[in-house]
């Protein structure tokens, strides 16, 4: 098990990377990084439904994600809310900020993925690959947020 992640840590660590640089404070690249998630979750959709109707919205944010989320951020949204593009991103946002503090984007998309000690988790190497490989795509042919989600 061990050689097939140094394997996988070599053909994807220069993916990873570029879009890992990244300063952990700045705010473009944590934009940058929330369209790529919403954009690998759900191809942006809020109406999205997965893993069996328990994640939702854009971010496919689970019940217990969106309860810590909307405490990090001191507000009483319903779980439904989760699917209003604009609430989810702050949610994701305040979620990231807090759990992912000092992190590069890539260790924040896996914890996205894979909860407050996701980025430790063998698991979500592949979750952050696919995050990269959004973020290396040319930004002309990049999706698109939402205008209302861009607050």
């Amino acid at each position: 098990m061990k050689g097939v992640l140094l394997l996988f840590t070599i053909l994807v660590s220069p993916l990873i990377r570029v879009a890992g640089d990244a300063i952990p404070g700045d705010p473009n690249a944590l934009e940058a990084l929330l369209d790529a998630i919403a954009t690998v979750e759900s191809r942006n959709s809020p109406m999205a439904q997965g893993d069996g109707g328990t994640a939702l919205g854009p971010y496919q944010i689970h019940r217990a994600y969106w309860a810590d989320a909307t405490r990090l951020l001191g507000v009483d949204w319903s779980y439904k809310d989760a699917q209003d593009p604009v609430k989810a991103r702050q949610a994701v946002r305040a979620y990231l900020l807090h759990y992912g503090r000092g992190c590069s984007m890539m260790a924040m998309a896996r914890i996205h993925n894979g909860g407050p000690n996701g980025h430790k988790k063998p698991a979500t190497l592949e979750y952050a690959r696919r995050i990269a490989e959004v973020l290396n795509s040319p930004a002309d042919i990049r999706p698109r947020r939402d205008v209302a989600a861009s607050s």
